[in-house]
């Protein structure tokens, strides 16, 4: 298998202010991703944002010159479906969906029968980003999870950068709902856990990736949960100046000014920690 930079055989890499922030192409990143794909090295994406499928998001990579097919793509919910599927039966109740319709659609697709209303006693809340919720969404969640709802989370991320600027993210909205019932998700199905990176690892025969991201508590904390490197990529909501905050739980091995120094030798200069 074909390895770069410091010997890795793969990239597990983040979107979100890594390829690009909104509609705006990060420089550097486009060309650097299909420099390591004609080169052989296998390319995956993971992205904690939950409001598009796997397909939608490789057509939106593929309008950007990347070349991508969906079956590089894992989106947190994705996740969240299997996730669903392992600690709720299908046959015990509706799922309330407090996020896309993608994200409906795929859950509907596993069996479930899906709602939006606290009145139909749903067995669980399953939320996931979508730019496009509002109060009553947020609302009806609240009003599920009180009557005795599950409820699982896509991601926790607190933001999400844009072209305009770091918008609320997924986490944000969470923790909206949180503050309304006294609780939090059982469990967030995207980075920082581990379960995508390793997903996508086996599915391209990696043994050594490289986990690719622009945040310390998702994209570094979910390289070292799955046993694997990561480099911080400063183009999106984290630099180097931000590892001190964050060292007590996670340093990243590498610091990157952008996805172009991976097309060059490994210096000092890029290395997040000692050896």
């Amino acid at each position: 298998m074909a390895t770069f930079f410091d010997g890795y055989d793969g990239v597990l890499c983040d979107l979100d202010g890594v390829v690009y922030a909104g509609s705006h192409r990060i420089h550097t990143a486009v060309t650097t991703l299909n420099a390591l794909i004609e080169q052989g090295v296998p390319v995956a994406f993971i992205t904690n944002n939950a409001s598009k499928s796997a397909v939608e998001v490789a057509d939106r990579l593929t309008s950007m010159d990347l070349n991508a097919e969906s079956q590089q793509v894992m989106t947190s919910a994705q996740a969240v479906v299997d996730l669903l599927a392992v600690k709720y039966p299908r046959d015990s109740g509706p799922v309330l969906v407090t996020g896309s319709p993608q994200l409906a659609s795929q859950i509907e697709a596993q069996g479930y029968v899906v709602t939006d209303t606290a009145t139909d006693r749903p067995q669980v809340v399953v939320q996931g980003f979508n730019p496009r919720l509002g109060w009553r969404d947020l609302a009806e969640a609240s009003f599920a999870i009180q009557n005795g709802a599950g409820w699982l989370a896509s991601n926790l991320d607190l933001t999400i950068p844009l072209t305009e600027g770091v918008a609320p993210g997924n986490g944000s909205m969470v923790n909206a709902v949180a503050q309304a019932t006294g609780t939090r998700p059982e469990v967030a199905a995207g980075k920082p856990a581990p379960v995508m990176f390793t997903a996508m690892a086996e599915r391209f025969s990696m043994t050594r990736p490289l986990v690719l991201g622009d945040r310390l508590d998702t994209d570094m904390l979910g390289a070292v949960n799955a046993g694997f490197h990561g480099a911080l990529v400063e183009t999106g909501i984290h630099r180097r100046a931000d590892i001190a905050s964050f060292q007590d739980v996670v340093v990243p091995d590498w610091v990157l000014p952008n996805l172009g120094a991976l097309l060059r030798e490994p210096l000092d200069a890029y290395r997040g920690r000692d050896g």
